[in-house]
């Protein structure tokens, strides 16, 4: 079980990067509680831990990675500053860690391998017309001002 972080944009402190405090998936299962609107690890338990063990900002550039395993606890801050912090992020499980109860995680459904030749048979379409992701910069313009189109 674990997670890939992929920084897309730089990210540092002034645009709320990503905390993690290492070795704290030692500690056992932590409750997560409803924290300001989400969910989240029991502050006064991590009020405890921040004691013994440290939190690291991590500051990184577009293209670095951090892998971690899924029970570190991390979180980031909101980002103030006019800075886009955009980032990608693979989280790998176990069938073995099927969730015990229905939430909105998914229960696990293996996959069925089929051929390469799979792709061709569905009829990929590379036709940008219509795909605002090919329009990259312009586009995020457009969003901001509230002019994208629906």
């Amino acid at each position: 079980m674990g997670t890939v972080f992929i920084a897309v944009d730089k990210t540092d402190q002034s645009n709320g990067c990503l905390k993690i405090v290492p070795k704290s998936h030692k500690i056992g299962r932590i409750d997560h509680i409803p924290v300001g609107g989400q969910v989240g690890a029991d502050l006064e338990r991590v009020d405890h831990i921040l004691k013994r063990l440290p939190l690291i900002h991590l500051e990184m550039e577009a293209g670095d990675a951090c892998f971690f395993h899924c029970n570190v606890l991390h979180r980031s801050e909101q980002n103030p500053s006019p800075n886009r912090r955009w980032a990608f992020l693979l989280a790998y499980n176990t069938a073995a860690n099927d969730p015990v109860k229905e939430h909105h995680h998914p229960k696990y459904t293996p996959l069925t391998k089929v051929p390469n030749s799979a792709i061709k048979e569905i009829g990929v379409s590379t036709d940008p017309r219509g795909k605002d992701f090919f329009e990259g910069e312009m586009n995020e313009m457009k969003a901001i001002k509230g002019e994208a189109e629906t």
